[in-house]
C-alpha cells in the first residue's frame, strides 16, 4: 500500500493534470513549458534539461535520511544542494550549466573574497538589500557569529571544521559563542574574524588558503542571527536568508519549504527560485526513491542517482534512458599503502602492487561503466588539471609488477593484508585486487571492517593499522568542494596525520610534499597553485603511496514534470536553484 505521503502527491498531480487539461491550447504558460520527455539523455551534463521560463507549482523531491537542516551541522552534500534554497552564504557555486557551475560567484557578498598577505587575509563586502525571513538586514556579525558556531564543539557537532582550523590560535583556542567563563560575562568573539562595520568582514588565517573562498562556500559558513540562534535545536527552525524557509520538518511527511515572501530576487543572481512549494520526502532507500519517480510520483532524488539495481530496467527503456544524466560523481577509489606495514617502506613493492591491478575488472565488480571509470588522477574529472581518466581500463601489466618485486628486493612476492569496509561492492573489488595480486606472487588476503568505524578507528587509525599489518588500503574519497586543495591537502600533507580519523591514509609525511602543499596554499593565482597540486599529484602517484583506481559515476533520473535541471557537479545531482516543474 501506498504510504500516505505518496498517496497526497499523486492526488497532487492529478489535480494538475485536471487543471492543465482545462487550458486551451494557445495558453502561454502551457506553450513555455517545453515536454521534459523530449529531452534527450545526458541534457544536462552540459546543458538544461526540458528549458521553461513557468514558475508555480510543487517541486517533489525524494531522499535518504537528513543528517541535520542546520548549516554548520550538516555533512551531506546533497543536504547543502537543499540549503542553497533558504541559506546563502558570502559567495556561492554558479548555477550556470554545465562546467561552469562549479565556479564561484559573489552571493551576499558583492564579488569574491579579496586576499591579500599571501593569501592569508581576506576580506568581503556585503551586498545591499539582503534580510533574513523575519525582515531584519543581514549583516557581517550575522555572518561572523554562523561561522563562530562551529567552534562549538560540544553543542554544534557533524559538519565541516575547515573555519576551525584557518581560523583558531593553538596558543589561545576559541570556545565558541556559547562559553561563558563566569556569570554576566559577555561572550567571547572569534578574534581572527573582524567587522568594522555591518558591510565589511575580514577573515586573519593561521595560514594562507588559496582555497578560501570555497570554504566561504559550504553552508556552515552562513550567517545566523545570534538572537534566532537556538544551539543543538537550531535545525529545527533555521532562519531563511535564501527564496524559501522551511516551514515544516516531520519524519514521516518530510521537509516542506515555502516561499520566503522576504526575499528579494534582485539581490539574488544565482537561485531562480520557481516552484511555488518544495516538498521533500526523507528516510527512503534508493530503489525506492526509484519506483517514486519511474511511477510520476517524486520530480528528482536529492540522494544521488539511480540503485544499482535499477539501471537496466532504466537504461534499457529508450523513454526512460532520454530523461537520464550519466555523471560522474567526484568520488574516487583509491589504494593507499602505508610505509609503516613492511614491505610497503619500499616504493618498489608498491609500485608492484599498483602494476600488477586489473582496473576492468574492478569497474566491472563496481556495476560497469555507468557506475565506475578508471581514472588515474588523484582528484576527479571535474577539477581542473592533474592527469585526466582513463579512456579504456588498464588491464594489468605483470610483467611490469615482476619488474617491481625485484626491484625491492622479493621476486619471489610476499603476503599482505587487503583493508576494505565490509559491504559488497568494496569486497568485490578487494576480491579482483586479491586475485591480480596472486599472479604475480603477492599473498593477499582481504579483511573486511565494520564500514561504521572504518574511515575512524580502522584505516583512520594509523597505529591500528600498524598493528594489524594492513598493507593495502582500499579507500574511497571525496571532498568538500571542487578544488585540489580539498582533494590533496587532506591526503598527502603530514602535518594533516591524526591519531584516529586520519585522512592522510597513506602517513605521507615528505618535507618535500609537505613544502609543495604550503606553496600551493600560498600561490597568488589558480594557474600557480594548480601547477603545484600537479606536482604533487604526480610525485605521490609515482611513488605507488597512492593508486588512483575509479571514479565512481551515478545516473541521474528526471521525473516527467521536471524543467530547467542542470547538473550541479559540486552536489552530484541536479541543482535546486535552478529547477521548475510543470503544473
Amino acid at each position: 500500500m501506498p504510504s500516505r505521503v505518496v498517496t497526497g502527491w499523486l492526488a497532487a498531480l492529478l489535480s494538475t493534470l485536471l487543471l492543465l487539461s482545462a487550458c486551451s491550447p494557445g495558453d502561454p504558460e502551457i506553450e513555455a513549458a517545453a515536454n521534459t520527455a523530449e529531452a534527450t539523455q545526458d541534457a544536462a551534463v552540459d546543458g538544461t534539461r526540458a528549458p521553461s521560463i513557468q514558475g508555480g507549482g510543487t517541486l517533489r523531491a525524494v531522499a535518504p535520511a537528513v543528517d541535520s537542516l542546520d548549516p554548520a551541522r550538516s555533512y551531506l552534500p546533497w543536504v547543502w544542494n537543499l540549503m542553497r534554497l533558504y541559506t546563502r552564504t558570502l559567495v556561492t557555486y554558479d548555477s550556470a550549466a554545465g562546467v561552469a557551475g562549479a565556479e564561484l560567484v559573489p552571493d551576499l557578498a558583492t564579488g569574491l573574497g579579496v586576499a591579500s598577505d599571501n593569501n592569508q587575509t581576506w576580506t568581503y563586502t556585503l551586498r545591499p538589500g539582503t534580510a533574513f525571513e523575519n525582515g531584519r538586514p543581514i549583516t557581517a556579525q550575522d555572518v561572523k557569529y554562523g561561522i563562530e558556531r562551529s567552534f562549538a564543539s560540544e553543542v554544534i557537532i557533524g559538519g565541516p571544521l575547515y573555519v576551525v582550523s584557518l581560523l583558531d590560535d593553538p596558543e589561545a583556542p576559541y570556545p565558541g559563542p556559547y562559553f561563558v567563563a563566569e556569570e554576566g560575562d559577555p561572550a567571547p568573539s572569534l578574534a581572527r574574524v573582524e567587522t568594522p562595520d555591518p558591510s565589511t568582514i575580514v577573515f586573519r588565517l593561521s595560514r594562507p588558503y588559496a582555497a578560501f573562498d570555497h570554504v566561504m562556500a559550504l553552508p556552515s559558513s552562513s550567517p545566523v542571527p545570534r538572537e534566532a540562534d537556538t544551539r543543538a535545536d537550531y535545525g529545527q527552525a533555521p532562519l531563511s536568508s535564501g527564496p524559501y524557509r522551511v516551514s515544516s520538518i516531520d519524519p514521516i511527511t518530510g521537509i516542506v519549504l515555502e516561499r520566503n515572501p522576504v526575499w528579494d530576487p534582485s539581490t539574488d543572481d544565482v537561485r531562480t527560485a520557481r516552484p511555488d512549494r518544495v516538498e521533500v520526502h526523507t528516510g527512503l532507500a534508493a530503489v525506492e526513491r526509484d519506483q517514486l519517480i519511474l511511477g510520476g510520483s517524486a520530480d528528482l532524488d536529492l540522494g544521488g542517482g539511480v540503485a544499482p539495481e535499477s539501471i537496466e530496467r532504466v537504461l534499457g527503456d529508450p523513454d526512460i534512458a532520454a530523461r537520464t544524466d550519466q555523471i560522474a560523481t567526484g568520488a574516487l577509489q583509491l589504494l593507499a599503502m602505508p610505509a609503516t606495514v613492511a614491505p610497503f617502506d619500499n616504493p618498489a613493492c608498491r609500485l608492484s602492487v599498483a602494476a600488477a591491478i586489473d582496473v576492468a575488472a574492478i569497474q566491472q565488480a563496481l556495476g560497469g561503466a555507468p557506475l565506475a571509470q578508471p581514472t588515474r588522477g588523484l582528484w576527479p574529472s571535474i577539477v581542473a588539471g592533474n592527469m585526466p581518466a582513463a579512456s579504456t581500463a588498464p588491464v594489468g601489466d605483470m610483467g611490469e609488477a615482476r619488474r617491481q618485486l625485484s626491484a625491492c628486493g622479493i621476486p619471489a612476492g610476499f603476503s599482505t593484508t587487503i583493508a576494505a569496509p565490509n559491504q559488497a561492492a568494496a569486497l568485490a573489488v578487494a576480491d579482483v585486487i586479491r586475485v591480480n595480486l596472486r599472479a604475480v606472487g603477492i599473498d593477499a588476503t582481504v579483511q573486511g571492517l565494520d564500514p561504521a568505524t572504518f574511515y575512524t578507528s580502522d584505516i583512520g587509525s594509523p597505529a591500528t593499522v600498524a598493528a594489524n599489518g594492513y598493507g593495502i588500503l582500499l579507500t574511497r574519497w571525496s571532498a568538500d568542494f571542487p578544488d585540489p586543495a580539498s582533494f590533496l591537502g587532506p591526503l598527502v600533507d603530514g602535518r594533516e596525520i591524526t591519531a584516529a580519523g586520519n585522512t592522510n591514509v597513506a602517513e605521507l609525511n615528505d618535507p618535500a610534499i609537505n613544502e609543495l602543499v604550503d606553496s600551493a596554499y600560498a600561490a597568488p593565482n589558480d594557474r600557480s597553485a594548480l601547477a603545484a597540486w600537479e606536482t604533487v599529484a604526480q610525485t605521490v602517484t609515482g611513488s605507488g603511496s597512492y593508486v588512483p583506481v575509479v571514479e565512481e559515476r551515478t545516473v541521474l533520473l528526471a521525473g516527467e514534470r521536471l524543467h530547467n535541471a542542470v547538473v550541479h557537479w559540486a552536489y552530484a545531482g541536479y541543482d535546486l536553484a535552478t529547477v521548475a516543474v510543470r503544473g
